[in-house]
């Protein structure tokens, strides 16, 4: 706060200029006819300026000092610590899930048993603009190869329908048409959001009694563990599997540890609603 005085009466035509680091105090007077003697009062609060700048580096040096006090290496070495045992767990989780289902998936076509139906996983047809996922491709071509063999009367298409521009099951059924196979087999679930969805949707909703899962070798053992949960009668037949996939296999290990927490809490399919029965032949 400054005020200047000429004669006990304020002089309006005057300034001050407080530098930033209040180390300077720049007073100008212009140009003013005096014919008495001036007197000059400042009343500048420079005291609780100091205390303030005082409270401030109080206030840091005790941040820095609290600081320098914390056993960081310690807290270190537990935060790695529990990020090691974290992922012991999960790994321990995921060649459970493998173990625990390896009796149902089929790698080879020869001794895969007759299912009527197939529920088809689906997946996004690129990854990239204008790149194909190989991992769907791959699907695609298991399914057809059932449907050839005979090993399958059947092919449920299940997966994401998000929006108008995204319809897995519809691309899937296309492709397929253009590959060959009829569309007399083919049936479309547009509600399998997950594959939790998918599995569950194959048998409360469709009602199918038994089906062979076609996925890539990963995903099916987490179906398989879902079906397994919900006394689902599900094998698998593992489509191929692209070469490079390191880190879709790091992403399926987390992705199994949330499924196994999803079964545990028990979560529930996004839509179930009525049944819609499927044709079933006969034997």
């Amino acid at each position: 706060m400054i005020t200047f005085y000429v004669d006990d009466l304020p002089i309006i035509n005057s300034s001050c200029f407080l530098s930033r680091n209040f180390r300077r105090l720049d007073v100008q007077i212009f140009p003013y006819q005096f014919g008495k003697q001036i007197t000059l009062e400042i009343i500048l609060l420079f005291q609780y300026v100091s205390h303030m700048q005082l409270s401030k580096m109080r206030l840091k040096m005790t941040a820095l000092s609290w600081l320098s006090r914390l056993p960081l290496k310690k807290l270190l070495g537990y935060a790695l610590g529990l990020g090691l045992l974290v992922l012991i767990g999960c790994f321990t989780i995921d060649r459970a899930v493998s173990f625990y289902v390896q009796d149902r998936v089929y790698e080879d076509i020869e001794t895969l048993p007759h299912r009527h139906y197939a529920l088809v996983l689906g997946t996004s047809k690129y990854v990239a603009k204008g790149k194909t996922n190989k991992y769907y491709d791959y699907r695609l071509e298991a399914s057809k190869l059932l449907v050839e063999q005979d090993k399958v009367d059947y092919l449920l298409l299940s997966g994401d329908n998000r929006t108008l521009q995204y319809n897995e099951p519809r691309t899937m059924f296309l492709d397929l048409r253009k590959m060959g196979v009829s569309e007399s087999v083919m049936f479309k679930d547009f509600a399998g959001f997950r594959t939790l969805d998918s599995v569950v949707r194959a048998s409360k909703v469709f009602q199918v009694p038994s089906f062979t899962i076609i996925s890539q070798k990963f995903h099916c053992e987490r179906a398989l563990l879902i079906a397994k949960h919900y006394d689902i009668d599900a094998i698998c037949f593992t489509a191929k599997q692209p070469e490079v996939y390191f880190g879709t296999r790091v992403r399926e290990m987390f992705a199994r540890v949330k499924a196994v927490l999803d079964l545990i809490i028990g979560v529930k399919p996004y839509f179930l609603g009525a049944p819609e029965p499927l044709p079933i032949p006969a034997e």
